[in-house]
């Protein structure tokens, strides 16, 4: 369940106090982690899979209750920030009250709080560069790509120049990401404490339109003068017949091998900061990647081969034993497999994907190795009662036989007989961690779905009130949880 995805009063999800009330239900449950989808500030169209930094924070998930909390907002100002949508995020009048509440909040920061804002830019080295991209944007507009030749080129006269004209609105910027982190760091401290470890997820990718790629353009794949000539994505699969062109600027490995990948293992190390164990997406782009024209359909893509366990070897120098899952969804070649047994890192299985056929799939549940992730379905797969109601006939009968379910298949909400059938049969399996989307624990239908791979729009609004979460049968969940010995805690004491 995303952050975006929580109850509260004020327009989506935050890291307020609905978040932690989270966390106590899952402790009461006796789950042993909350997995989310990646924190960063977002494009256009809210995906958390297109960021504007690798590492930022969303200013939406700030809770404008704490900043009221620390008279850093008015009542009044708190309650301008209301918005009365209960099912789903409303990102337009998020967008309305989110800068404008907190620059109020800057405006009332004392030299104490300016000076601990100073010294948390100090501690990261990504800050600065962020802050001044965000300021330069704000200003101007326009993406990096068509800011003038001195900005665009990181000539140092011209960043000089413009860190003296925008100085206040770069230290709003670093304002706005001390804010993020403080109450980020709030919650997974009371997440663990009651004994649950958050989960994140690293997108492969970045924006081509992010703070990154401007400040390093030389560790992507670009022209001399800046410009796409390729870019990300998959080939046609389950998801899309003409496949999925992304558009995201790809990595230069060469040039990232030539410094032993430090930009990566400053990624993964600040990842794994924020969290307790990290899911990276699109694993197999690290041992092949999809190579798309910026002028052509991704049917017209290529394999070009990827880092590999050279990568990876590098990573586990800087940071002995990383928590990290690997999304190796789709990879139908040997070498995918060969990676991850190389590197020791969980795979993933989707039990949706174990019905579509009718082979013995690797996802169905008695397939499990000890070493995977199972998923009754991700963030880009349909609920469980909307699969159900979608699925072919024979598929479903299948589903259905397998999970040793004989009623009323269509009966979703909360004590929904088939959905816990399914869990059922997930925690029964070998994999090491089980993962039931919050959708399926409330036994919901399609149009509760999170994200449909390959469409633009409509997608990253599903929210929870408080009340579904209330009726999740926490009882039946601690149940099977303690039956099937998955009660034990991934937090390890030292």
């Amino acid at each position: 369940m995303h952050i975006s995805s929580l109850p509260g009063k004020y327009g989506i999800g935050n890291l307020g106090r609905p978040a932690r009330d989270f966390a106590d239900k899952l402790a009461e449950m006796g789950m042993a982690a909350w997995q989310v989808l990646p924190v960063g500030p977002t494009d256009f169209f809210n995906s958390p899979y297109a960021s504007l930094s690798a590492f930022a924070g969303n200013p939406s998930f700030i809770d404008p209750e704490t900043l009221f909390d620390d008279g850093l907002i008015t009542r009044e100002e708190l309650r301008a920030c209301e918005v009365d949508s209960p099912y789903s995020a409303d990102y337009a009048a998020v967008h309305e009250w989110l800068m404008p509440t907190l620059k109020k909040a800057f405006a009332r920061a004392d030299r104490e709080l300016r000076e601990k804002v100073a010294a948390f830019a100090a501690e990261n080295d990504w800050l600065p560069d962020y802050a001044l991209f965000r300021a330069l944007r704000e200003k101007t507009g326009l993406p990096w790509q068509q800011w003038n030749d001195g900005l665009r080129l990181r000539e140092p006269k011209a960043l000089k120049k413009a860190l003296a004209e925008l100085s206040d609105e770069v230290e709003f910027y670093c304002f706005v990401q001390y804010e993020f982190f403080s109450q980020w760091d709030a919650l997974k401290n009371y997440a663990n404490s009651v004994g649950v470890s958050i989960i994140g997820d690293m997108p492969i990718y970045l924006n081509l339109d992010s703070a990154d790629v401007w400040a390093a353009p030389s560790l992507f794949s670009l022209s001399s003068d800046l410009r796409q000539k390729t870019c990300a994505g998959v080939p046609p699969d389950y998801f899309c017949e003409d496949g999925q062109k992304w558009g995201n600027p790809l990595y230069d490995w060469k040039a990232m091998k030539k410094d032993s990948y430090s930009w990566w293992i400053r990624r993964i190390r600040h990842s794994l900061r924020l969290y307790d164990a990290v899911r990276i997406d699109h694993f197999r782009g690290f041992s092949s990647y999809w190579e798309v024209p910026v002028n052509k359909s991704a049917r017209y893509g290529k394999w070009r081969k990827g880092p590999g366990l050279d990568l990876w070897r590098a990573v586990e120098k800087a940071i002995p034993h990383a928590a990290i899952i690997a999304e190796d969804l789709g990879a139908e070649d040997e070498a995918v497999p060969k990676l991850l047994r190389d590197t020791g890192f969980p795979g993933m299985s989707v039990m949706q994907f174990a019905f579509i056929d009718s082979g013995d799939n690797i996802h169905l549940p008695h397939n499990y190795t000890k070493n995977t992730v199972a998923y009754t379905g991700t963030h880009d797969n349909n609920t469980m009662v909307g699969w159900l109601w979608e699925a072919d006939e024979g598929s479903r009968r299948y589903a259905l036989d397998y999970c040793g379910f004989n009623g009323d298949w269509g009966q979703g909400g909360a004590q929904s007989p088939v959905i816990k059938s399914v869990i059922r049969t997930l925690w029964r399996s070998g994999a090491v961690l089980t993962v039931v989307q919050l959708q399926d624990l409330c036994g919901y239908g399609g149009d509760a779905r999170m994200n449909r791979p390959g469409v633009a729009e409509g997608n990253w609004s599903f929210r929870a009130t408080k009340e579904a979460i209330d009726s999740i049968d926490a009882a039946f969940i601690r149940g099977i949880t303690e039956l099937y010995r998955r009660n034990n805690p991934l937090i390890k004491e030292n």
